[in-house]
């Protein structure tokens, strides 16, 4: 374990300021996916079943049991179908004013669970070009040294420059690769998370899901 720790800081010490910048780059991507995680966690981003189910028993005429399913919940989707079928059912808002308040107030909430993706993002762009902005001027230093050899080049001295140069490359790509996976899934979740609650509310507030079975029957049968 001791000599792994002397192997890395020996190699942030050979990569310089570019690699230590790396370093902290991808302690700030760890962070910011764990804190992600746990916030989707709480939201109800990977599950909404009680959501889904409150939805159901809406639809089919069941209103205040729709409401007791989601009620109390912490969960985003949970607050925000429990809040949608309270001002549907027990407010004195008529439906356009619950809904366009609801889905304000959804749209804000969503935003918050964007934020730090934007991070990521910046993170997976910039990480490569700090690796190569690290190699170029390592590539630099090592003709520099060549130069000052004058007639005694030793060529220890051109491959030891290159290998450094590289190094900062390399560890700006190990960010980058996995900064860019990690974006990508959080942000697909969230992308499918905003589809569901969207499906979710609009079955809520379009006036033909509010028929119960008994009613389309008798209307069927009218027809």
């Amino acid at each position: 374990m001791n000599q792994a720790i002397e192997k890395l800081i020996e190699l942030l010490d050979t990569g310089g300021p570019v690699v230590y910048i790396l370093a902290a780059l991808s302690v700030i991507v760890l962070t910011i996916t764990i804190v992600k995680l746990f916030q989707f966690f709480v939201a109800g981003v990977f599950q909404n079943k009680s959501a889904a189910d409150a939805v159901d028993l809406f639809r089919r005429g069941l209103r205040e049991e729709a409401f007791h399913v989601v009620n109390q919940r912490k969960k985003l989707s949970d607050k925000l179908i429990a809040r949608s079928i309270f001002g549907l059912v027990f407010s004195s808002l008529n439906r356009e004013e619950v809904r366009e308040e609801v889905f304000r107030d959804a749209a804000s909430k969503v935003e918050t669970l964007r934020g730090q993706l934007r991070i990521l993002e910046l993170i997976a762009m910039l990480a490569p070009l700090l690796g190569l902005f690290g190699t170029v001027v390592g590539m630099i230093d090592a003709f520099q040294a060549l130069e000052k050899a004058g007639n005694q080049v030793d060529p220890s001295i051109l491959s030891g420059g290159i290998w450094v140069a590289l190094l900062t490359t390399a560890a700006g790509l190990a960010v980058a690769m996995p900064t860019v996976v990690i974006h990508n899934y959080l942000d697909s979740r969230l992308e499918k998370f905003v589809l569901t609650i969207d499906d979710l509310m609009t079955r809520l507030f379009v006036a033909d899901f509010n028929i119960t079975p008994t009613e389309v029957k008798q209307n069927v049968t009218a027809i």
